[in-house]
């Protein structure tokens, strides 16, 4: 009787911890590298969570998901939901449980909102998975074309990607606040995707300026990190001199580069 106590409060351990987790695949400095093929198959996304963003093998599309549904966000500005056998070379997911509402009903840039968010967040030393519901008056989106091997580096690829701006818009926008110890791993501060109230186009959001929107926030304590069991994830050169700089150059607003 007491071992049977024992494993059903290890399965209730074992569900909260993975209710306060991101799992991770890969790390943002492999991507910088160009290890662009993984070997992580989104029809496994059921089993580590309802809610995430993340990238394509070849980098062809960017990945967004919640409430359960995913979607590939391609270069052409189009979106479809994600097929099982569909890769990630790169992606976070968690399970989204609602802690923290917030909303906004005046013009705030992400620059802005990031700063009135990190006011009132519990502490900025743990991860944050993050959803926007609502109207935009803008936001700038890209999403990177499809690679052909042999692959070139993040910093490279970025260059020809085609930026959008899409106004007067709703839509949801979802993704990950993560502390500044863990850059490299994933992308330090706000990392977020966007797909409108049709689910037809989207990307990654350089930047935006809200009408009215609800922002639910939920804290995340444990980072369990999966690493590509392939050859070129093994031969990758992820010692970095400058993963900051790099980091801004390959996602921040074109603006910056």
């Amino acid at each position: 009787m007491e071992m049977v106590k024992s494993i059903h409060a290890d399965i209730i351990k074992d569900e909260q911890d993975q209710k306060q987790e991101v799992y991770q695949v890969s790390t943002m400095t492999a991507l910088l590298d160009g290890v662009y093929d993984g070997d992580f198959s989104l029809g496994e996304i059921p089993e580590h969570g309802d809610f995430g963003i993340g990238t394509f093998n070849k980098l062809d599309g960017e990945l967004i998901g919640f409430d359960g549904e995913f979607y590939r966000l391609r270069s052409d500005g189009t979106a479809t939901p994600v097929k099982e056998n569909d890769k990630s070379p790169f992606c976070s997911l968690t399970f989204f449980e609602t802690e923290i509402v917030h909303r906004v009903d005046r013009p705030l840039t992400l620059e802005q909102l990031g700063e009135e968010l990190d006011e009132i967040l519990p502490s900025k030393n743990v991860f944050y998975a993050i959803r926007m519901d609502g109207a935009f008056k803008k936001v700038q989106t890209r999403t990177v074309e499809a690679q052909s091997k042999p692959y070139v580096p993040m910093i490279e690829a970025v260059q020809t990607q085609p930026i959008f701006n899409l106004e007067h818009i709703e839509g949801t926008i979802a993704g990950f606040r993560t502390p500044q110890y863990a850059n490299g791993i994933a992308v330090a501060g706000y990392h977020l995707h966007f797909i409108d109230k049709d689910r037809k186009s989207g990307g990654h959001v350089f930047d935006f300026t809200i009408e009215n929107v609800t922002i639910r926030i939920c804290k995340k304590q444990i980072m369990n990190l999966r690493l590509p069991q392939t050859e070129e994830f093994f031969k990758a050169d992820l010692d970095r001199a400058d993963i900051a700089n790099d980091i801004a150059e390959a996602e921040g607003s074109p603006e910056k580069r």
